[in-house]
């Protein structure tokens, strides 16, 4: 997923990226490597706009303060083009040592077997304390190769404004009050929220609500679950909620961009991650200070609802040539001091559930900590990129809404299974 701020000056930007392993070095000059004494060089990829310059210095100061003898060299990597760069790169004898990747794609990169198994560390990092959503992902055939690094999903973003003209004091805690409230807001020429028919990710957390998921693997064999009962019916709710609105059914969130739409100011509400809100600003200045953030309502008021985690797992490659000082990397990165430190600069999810309080200070940061407790993955399958590619899922939202829904789930389910099942 594309991040918020550009992390730049300090960064060493690879763009042939050769050379790029690590070394163990016995010289009598450099860092920690007076009268003789080996000084270690880790080379870190990390994706562009993930984390701030400033964010880099500190933990590069504060990690080499700690760590005498060791240089970190961080090398910023192009989102276009990576998954090749890092498939490369762990086949290669001269892979980086640690890699920051997107979490839904850790079991791509597992499956090539070019990735540490990292199952025994989990008790040393904090695991049972991850978010489920983010760790889940990195976790493939009951082995961890993925640290979770970081989260973002979806809230609802409102306008407040329109919250007041329409009598409402306070966000709604389930379904069925969303559904009141979005009826009230949906009048006099306002939409009461904006919601294409192709928003699949939010179609996924109503899913998973209601207990179905995407696509499940009985240990062999998988099979789309768009046709399930508890499917349909989340597919049922996400009808009645876009009903409540002008959003298109046939395009998804960036056709036309939902933040320009928002902007015009007659949209209650819409559905996005907490940095939506600058986009809408920049698009209508007069609405800074107009915005508002809620977690997605869950079908009771006592959990939020089920949203998409998306966000970054750490992984170690096998070519790594220090294995042990690489982890060192991966455990100061995952853990509860960076966390706490990155969560703030950046309004990221940490990735340990107790962590969720520090983002209390930001309204639209603290909603989306709320709702990564019941965050979800999608399936967990290396063929799961060819899913979306293909747009399955968004056009049976669209022949959902318009048709018949148990028929067009139907097909869509065989769909997802036969590209599930491909081997490659």
């Amino acid at each position: 997923m594309r991040r918020l701020l550009a992390a730049a000056a300090v960064l060493t930007i690879a763009t042939g990226l050769t050379a790029c392993s690590s070394s163990t070095e016995t010289q009598g000059q450099g860092p920690g490597s007076a009268g003789g004494t080996p000084s270690t060089k880790l080379t870190v990829w990390i994706m562009r706009d993930s984390i701030s310059d400033a964010l880099v210095q500190r933990f590069t100061s504060d990690y080499q303060s700690a760590h005498a003898g060791t240089t970190l060299d961080i090398q910023v990597q192009e989102w276009d083009g990576i998954g090749q760069k890092v498939t490369s790169a762990l086949a290669s004898n001269d892979a980086p040592d640690v890699i920051e990747v997107g979490n839904t794609q850790v079991a791509e990169y597992a499956a090539s077997g070019g990735v540490k198994d990292l199952t025994d560390k989990t008790t040393d990092l904090g695991g049972a304390d991850w978010l489920p959503g983010l760790a889940e992902p990195g976790k493939i055939d009951g082995k961890q190769y993925g640290i979770p690094w970081y989260a973002a999903n979806r809230v609802v973003i409102y306008n407040k404004d329109l919250f007041e003209k329409a009598g409402i004091t306070a966000a709604p805690k389930t379904r069925d009050e969303w559904i009141d409230i979005t009826t009230k807001l949906n009048k006099g020429g306002d939409q009461g929220i904006y919601l294409p028919g192709q928003n699949w990710y939010t179609l996924s957390g109503f899913i998973w609500d209601e207990g179905g998921d995407l696509a499940v693997n009985d240990g062999t064999t998988w099979k789309g679950g768009l046709d399930t009962p508890q499917a349909l019916a989340g597919m049922d709710f996400y009808k009645k909620l876009q009903a409540l609105g002008d959003g298109p059914r046939d395009s998804d969130e960036a056709n036309p961009p939902q933040a320009d739409v928002f902007a015009k100011g007659d949209v209650a509400q819409l559905i996005s991650a907490p940095g939506g809100a600058v986009a809408i600003e920049k698009a209508n200045p007069d609405l800074k200070d107009k915005l508002g953030f809620f977690p997605i309502p869950g079908k009771t008021a006592d959990k939020p609802g089920a949203v998409f985690t998306g966000g970054s797992d750490l992984i170690i490659p096998e070519a790594s040539k220090n294995q042990d000082a690489a982890y060192e990397v991966v455990k100061a990165l995952a853990g509860e001091k960076f966390q706490t430190d990155m969560a703030k600069e950046m309004s990221y999810v940490p990735n340990r559930v107790s962590l969720a309080g520090v983002l209390s200070g930001s309204e639209g940061a603290a909603a989306m900590a709320i709702g990564a407790a019941n965050g979800h993955a999608t399936p967990n399958s290396p063929n799961w990129a060819a899913v979306e590619a293909k747009n399955v899922i968004k056009e049976y939202m669209t022949a959902a809404l318009t048709g018949d829904a148990a028929a067009e789930a139907g097909k869509a389910s065989q769909s997802i299974g036969e590209i599930l099942n491909t081997k490659s």
